[in-house]
């Protein structure tokens, strides 16, 4: 570009594509600048090299702003993988099939592998079976883009949607609706506060749950001296596998919290 060019003389090319013909490169040169454009070597192995007068500038930003378009509305390509056994209970089948559906309704393809164990490697028909039972009942949505094949101890097929699926897939993309819905969490209203409007009118109010007056005495004791001391949570797990003298070290208790103590009293009788 520029002075970075090292050609005696080069095939000129205007700003708006018109040809100029051969020139020196001085004045090659001296028409960029007059111009305010940039002299661009498009065609270095040409002889002598074609260049243009262009805005360099301009033209790096429209091709990032080309290039990012083209993958945004590129397709990518997505292959899942779906396990199945040859003696598969029918249905473990109906669920393994319904996450087909569901990829191939996405537009993805499927990688459906039979795995063959022990004695089951003697009778390969059982996966091919399968297989074909499979592809029979997807039809509607794919077809087989791969015919089943052996690889050692398994058996696979590649399913692909069809256009139309695929093309379905994409357009539920573009206007955001996703494959499947997003469960909502509901959640129990509050109680209204004893001072509110619905109390006043003689509406009931619920006491949010406590833990019950067995299940305190459970979890609490008190000592001789009048704390209250409680279980460690949480350590259950670290009994298992353990010696007795770890289990009796890990097995301690603890003071409930100041903060406690006064509801955890009440709840006790005290």
């Amino acid at each position: 570009m520029n002075e970075q060019i090292r050609a005696r003389e080069v095939r000129l090319v205007g700003p708006d594509g018109e040809q100029v013909g051969i020139v020196p490169l001085e004045r090659a040169l001296q028409l960029a600048t007059d111009v305010d454009l940039d002299l661009v070597e498009v065609a270095p192995m040409a002889r002598p090299p074609v260049c243009r007068l262009m805005d360099f500038g301009k033209f790096k930003y429209e091709s990032a702003l080309k290039a990012r378009e083209a993958r945004r509305n590129q397709q990518q390509t997505v292959i899942k993988e779906m396990k199945l056994r040859p003696k598969i209970d029918p249905h473990d089948y109906e669920t393994k099939k319904g996450h087909v559906v569901r990829f191939l309704k996405a537009g993805d393809k499927v990688k459906v592998t039979i795995m063959f164990r022990g004695r089951e490697q003697s009778r390969p028909e059982l996966g091919y079976r399968l297989l074909r039972r499979l592809e029979s009942e997807i039809s509607d949505l794919g077809y087989v883009e791969a015919a089943p094949k052996q690889d050692g101890r398994n058996m696979i097929m590649v399913l692909a949607p069809h256009r139309a699926t695929k093309a379905a897939a994409t357009a539920a993309k573009g206007r955001g609706v996703s494959g499947s819905p997003v469960p909502t969490r509901h959640r129990r209203p509050r109680p209204d506060p004893p001072d509110s409007p619905a109390s006043s009118r003689g509406e009931t109010f619920q006491m949010p749950k406590m833990k019950s007056h067995t299940g305190t005495g459970k979890r609490v004791k008190v000592t001789g001296s009048g704390k209250l001391v409680k279980q460690q949570a949480g350590l259950r797990h670290n009994f298992e596998g353990k010696p007795s003298t770890r289990t009796r070290r890990l097995s301690g208790t603890v003071l409930v919290a100041k903060a406690d103590v006064k509801r955890v009293k009440k709840l006790l009788g005290r």
